[in-house]
């Protein structure tokens, strides 16, 4: 925490990651809940924290609204602070052959009405998306999971 000179308040420093180029200062009060509402959303208008004990779970369905499996775990890259990604298990019988697949986190829209989390992909996406065993997906710190997903889905990179 900082004195702003120009305005004598007391301002935080923070990082949001993708649109770091609106980090800077931010004032205490509303403007900090204001920025928040600007610039951390997710994609429903999402603001609030959750622990990672509730998500895991969590049903997760397609962009048609089917039922694709649940978040199985959620992969944390503690160099930044941020989410790597959400592990999604399906096609699998009681643990038996189910693939578990890397989705970026920003591509999780958490829908209240349905209960779960929406994907901007379809069935044929997610069938082809990459995917791995538990373990690895831990591989090399999770990198090249990471590095894969976040290439196959075409989402903007946080790192």
């Amino acid at each position: 925490m900082a004195r702003d000179r120009t305005r004598n308040a007391r301002v935080f420093k923070i990082n949001i990651g993708p649109a770091a180029e609106h980090s800077a200062r931010i004032f205490v009060g509303d403007t900090v809940t204001k920025f928040m509402e600007e610039f951390m959303p997710t994609p429903a208008g999402h603001t609030t924290a959750i622990r990672a004990s509730r998500v895991i779970g969590t049903p997760v369905y397609n962009g048609e609204g089917d039922h694709i499996g649940d978040i199985e775990d959620v992969m944390l890259d503690k160099t930044t602070n941020n989410i790597m990604f959400g592990v999604v298990g399906f096609g699998g019988f009681l643990g038996m052959g189910e693939k578990y697949h890397p989705i970026p986190w920003s591509s999780l829209d958490y829908q209240k009405d349905k209960g779960g989390y929406i994907v901007p992909y379809s069935k044929d996406q997610l069938k082809q998306a990459p995917c791995d065993s538990l373990e690895e997906l831990t591989e090399n710190d999770g990198l090249g999971m990471r590095d894969a997903a976040y290439d196959y889905y075409k989402v903007e990179r946080y790192w």
